[in-house]
């Protein structure tokens, strides 16, 4: 049974059920383990454009969101893109993968594994009645996406063997890497079975779903040249113009991460000046504040203070949209000034107590 009752329907945006911002309708696209190709880049920056607010909006999850998206033909052009191969699975194709993984570091490789359980769930008519917030993960051993909250995840202990994790804890299941994907599928099934009113599997009372709490990895945002020709790029507030993410096309295919910046695996030595952006680690965050949300109280991207070493959020109200999961110094809009860690600041002296 479920420790809780929700009492209002799930209301995960996706892509025909839009979520009402203060700056008109927004969608979200999945994007399974982040992976997008040089056309699908291209084609997300001309749905920017020809339906939206000209920009992507890269989110916690390793999606993409689009604002204001006022203009008809979206999903025809997602369509077209192969970005949503399911309509009725296309909410809950929520999919995190260690974005280094084959790259650099891990115990694992598990690159593809995203796309086998995303073709396997959207092959299940059983699964597409899962919550929007339930999340599948696959860690390379790394521990960078186990830390991010998943509802299922695989996390590898060798190159072929891996630990069944749910909602954060290790359940002491050994699962084989060639196995991970079936299992994953088969724990979401049950999910559903018995899931009542619960989104996620942290939401269960029975002691069947618990884990033992694993420690959680101090994640930096993979930024700079990476090992090889891969390099991480990390665009301000994880927001990209489409003539930003055409330029990131002209590259190649990128893998959106879950801390709102891209890896791309085929990066040449000139990335940084080629793209005129995204070469430096930017430790602060915010929700899209004010004028995009009409609960934000301040316009929190403009106060946003950046400098080197702070690892912060701005939030716009006290539901901290976007937050994430690594440690940070959490700042709150109220009215005049800001709520930083707890602690009242007045907006004109919010630069000197960061």
């Amino acid at each position: 049974m479920p420790t809780r009752a929700r009492v209002r329907a799930d209301a995960c945006p996706g892509v025909f059920a839009t979520h009402d911002a203060a700056d008109g309708p927004l969608a979200r696209v999945r994007l399974p383990g982040g992976a997008v190709s040089a056309a699908q880049l291209r084609a997300l920056a001309d749905c920017a454009e020809a339906c939206g607010d000209g920009d992507l909006h890269l989110t916690s999850r390793g999606n993409v969101q689009l604002r204001g998206v006022t203009r008809p033909g979206l999903a025809a052009r997602l369509t077209d893109a192969g970005l949503l191969p399911s309509p009725s699975h296309e909410r809950v194709r929520n999919v995190l993968a260690s974005p280094l993984s084959g790259l650099t570091g891990g115990l694992a490789d598990v690159r593809g594994l995203a796309a086998s359980l995303d073709l396997l769930l959207c092959s299940t008519p059983e699964l597409a009645s899962l919550p929007g917030r339930f999340l599948f993960a696959f860690d390379d051993g790394r521990g960078d996406v186990a830390g991010e909250g998943a509802d299922v995840c695989w996390r590898a202990t060798g190159p072929a063997e891996g630990t069944l994790l749910l909602a954060g804890g290790d359940t002491g299941r050994r699962v084989r890497l060639a196995d991970a994907v079936s299992v994953l599928i088969d724990v979401a099934l049950e999910f559903g079975r018995v899931r009542g009113s619960a989104w996620r599997v942290a939401e269960l009372d029975d002691p069947a779903w618990r884990g033992t709490p694993v420690p959680r990895a101090d994640v930096r945002v993979p930024v700079g040249l990476l090992s090889g020709s891969a390099a991480g790029v990390v665009p301000r507030f994880g927001q990209l113009s489409a003539a930003q993410a055409r330029a990131l096309a002209d590259i190649g295919p990128a893998l959106v991460t879950p801390w709102k910046s891209l890896v791309l695996p085929d990066a040449p030595a000139d990335v940084f000046e080629r793209l005129g952006f995204g070469g430096e680690p930017l430790g602060t965050s915010a929700c899209i504040g004010r004028p995009g949300c009409a609960k934000s109280r301040a316009d929190v991207r403009a106060d946003a203070v950046f400098r080197p070493g702070l690892r912060a959020h701005f939030s716009g109200c006290e539901r901290r949209c976007g937050k994430p999961s690594q440690s940070h110094v959490d700042v709150v809009a109220e009215a005049g000034g800001y709520r930083v860690d707890g602690r009242w600041v007045p907006l004109e002296e919010l630069k000197g107590k960061l």
